[in-house]
């Protein structure tokens, strides 16, 4: 029997977990979870003041259409787009987006910067949606409406998210496993705690996902023009630390330069 030849890329998608996968898992779940916790700010303030039924129905409906986006764009890019070409796109597109979360995050640790507040944004949303409320059993346009865009636009980036990471190493299923998770996880401490997830670290959490995607992006950007990084995969851990050390550093010189006075509650 002649044995088939087997593209360079087969392996990829299959067989053992690597540490590039394992990075993708913490990056998009991290990533995800963040907007989570926006987006649920949003529904929760609907709930509470337009009623639960109109606001969950919103959320619901823009979910449904985010998972047709991904199905619809993200299977063709994994089936049909080259894998070096697709890193190289999807490596310069996540340095652009890492580099932004973490210029964000440098700035806030640093005082130049306000904290994303969700006490904040949460009672600004209730506060404007209070007006003409209507009974907590009836269907209100305005809160379907609230509760859709809040969670259509953050869940765009985790689109996104799940199709660049996922697409880049041909693991979309497993890049949107990775976000399902985080949905299911905000979703029932958000409803426990039947209030916005202030208590959860977002900002330490945001300077980590734009640590991670500005790692992956480089070594993925690399790969994707013909570098070999020295180790393969296990050049990943030696960047992200890289640029902890970076963020570190920039933060410590940004706090020596005089912030300007801010109040809680700036933008995300």
């Amino acid at each position: 029997m002649v044995p088939v030849p087997r593209s360079p890329d087969a392996h990829v998608g299959a067989g053992p977990m690597s540490a590039s996968t394992y990075t993708l898992l913490a990056a998009v779940f991290a990533a995800c979870a963040v907007e989570m916790v926006e987006a649920l700010t949003i529904v929760v303030a609907a709930g509470v003041t337009r009623g639960w039924r109109s606001a969950l129905e919103g959320a619901g409906t823009a979910v449904v259409v985010l998972v047709v986006i991904v199905g619809a764009v993200g299977v063709p890019i994994v089936r049909y787009v080259p894998l070096a070409a697709l890193r190289a796109v999807v490596g310069t597109l996540l340095l652009v987006m890492g580099e932004s979360w973490l210029r964000k995050a440098v700035l806030r640790a640093s005082g130049h910067k306000a904290a994303h507040d969700e006490d904040e944004i949460f009672a600004e949303t209730c506060s404007e949606l209070e007006t003409g409320a209507p009974a907590p059993t009836r269907r209100d346009g305005v809160g379907f409406a609230v509760a859709f865009k809040g969670v259509f636009l953050e869940g765009t980036e985790v689109a996104i998210i799940v199709i660049s990471l996922g697409g880049s190493q041909h693991r979309l299923g497993l890049a949107a496993a990775a976000a399902g998770a985080a949905l299911v996880v905000v979703s029932v401490v958000g409803f426990v705690v039947a209030r916005q997830l202030s208590e959860v670290p977002e900002n330490l959490i945001k300077a980590g996902v734009g640590i991670m995607l500005t790692s992956l992006g480089m070594f993925w950007m690399g790969e994707g023009v013909g570098i070999r990084w020295p180790g393969g995969d296990l050049a990943i851990p030696v960047l992200v630390g890289l640029f902890v050390l970076f963020t570190l550093a920039a933060v410590a010189f940004m706090k020596s330069l005089a912030p300007a006075a801010l109040t809680a509650g700036g933008e995300p």
